[in-house]
């Protein structure tokens, strides 16, 4: 690795004698987290960033933390030896992408933005085709890693569509969604995006907390999609997603009426997570600092006395988003899912 001293290059080095890597879109939160990643990943041989309004000025202009531990620059155009690219461009843009041909021909793609994933709730995931012809699969691990591992297009699920899904999936699974299911959740401003907003300006953000696209939020689509993929009838989601006073972090609350044991539903999701590395299910109430950058998930459940209810937090920057698509990328290269997120927590 090039240190801040010696000559400065487009691309940053690495320690590794593995693949070449791109991300588009490379000025962004989820971008920024990506470039953490992947810069110490053990089968990342050499990283490329490309910004078209950065193009040519360090990584650090756009992600400041990056100072005196990456020396590279953005770079206007990807080249052709990149094996996975990341899409972080934003909603709207993948099909642009593809026309431009910013995408290396053979490589395989993870689109961070929700365009694929707009469209894969129409139809089943493994069957719909888009952008040019090309096929994506929906990335959730924990849903479907087979049909990830053979994909060469993959759709990253949304933050709350992730936290969600962790909660109600094992439920799903024994088809024990009945008719109504309420959920209500609460991010951090760095779920907005890096662009300003009136509600992510600090003045109005700080000590503050607001419900917005109350039973309306785009991610809905994603999580009936998936539940109808494991039991024949989808619930109705009533879901009110909040705004926190805080950057990062999500932590979704999912209850409804479940007629059985506390114990034997806690056994449904011990055998649905089994083979799931970043799930870890808390006999103690969670918090979101507790995953505060780390790619894990932390669940909590408990019965009163007919209801379940069933507690998940995330970071959304990396298990709902940057992190979700590293172990995606392992699991389409056939790496351990774990490679590369073996990450620190950080509670205080």
């Amino acid at each position: 690795m090039n240190s801040p001293t010696e000559e400065k290059t487009d691309l940053v080095e690495l320690d590794s004698t593995a693949i070449h890597v791109g991300i588009i879109g490379g000025a962004g939160y989820t971008a920024g987290e990506l470039i953490r990643l992947l810069s110490t990943h053990p089968n990342v041989d050499s990283l490329f960033v490309q910004s078209k309004s950065h193009a040519g000025q360090h990584l650090c202009k756009a992600h400041p933390d990056l100072i005196g531990e990456l020396s590279g620059k953005f770079v206007q155009k990807l080249p052709d030896t990149c094996k996975v690219v990341f899409l972080c461009s934003g909603h709207g843009k993948t099909q642009e992408v593809f026309e431009l041909g910013w995408i290396p021909t053979r490589a395989k793609v993870i689109d961070l933005s929700g365009d694929a994933r707009w469209e894969l709730t129409q139809e089943k995931y493994s069957e719909r085709h888009l952008c040019c012809g090309k096929k994506f699969i929906y990335g959730l691990a924990e849903l479907q890693p087979s049909i990830i591992r053979k994909a060469h297009f993959v759709a990253n699920p949304g933050c709350f569509a992730t936290a969600i899904q962790l909660a109600l999936l094992p439920l799903a699974n024994q088809e024990k969604l009945h008719e109504e299911v309420h959920v209500s959740a609460i991010t951090g401003s760095t779920g907005a995006g890096a662009h300003l907003s009136s509600t992510t300006h600090y003045s109005w953000r700080s000590n503050n907390a607001s419900v917005y696209k109350a039973f309306t939020h785009q991610h809905l689509g994603e999580i009936r999609a998936s539940i109808s993929s494991l039991q024949s009838k989808v619930p109705k989601i009533h879901f009110i997603p909040m705004r926190g006073a805080f950057t990062r972090g999500i932590l979704a609350v999912c209850y409804q009426k479940i007629d059985a044991p506390e114990q034997e539903i806690k056994k449904w999701f011990h055998a649905y997570y089994s083979e799931a590395p970043f799930i870890h299910l808390s006999e103690e109430s969670i918090s979101v600092k507790q995953v505060i950058n780390t790619n894990k998930a932390l669940i909590h459940l408990e019965k009163v006395e007919n209801q379940v209810l069933v507690t998940v937090a995330i970071d959304n920057l990396l298990k709902g988003a940057s992190g979700q698509a590293v172990q995606n990328m392992n699991i389409m290269m056939g790496w351990d899912q774990r490679m590369g997120l073996t990450l620190k927590p950080s509670i205080f």
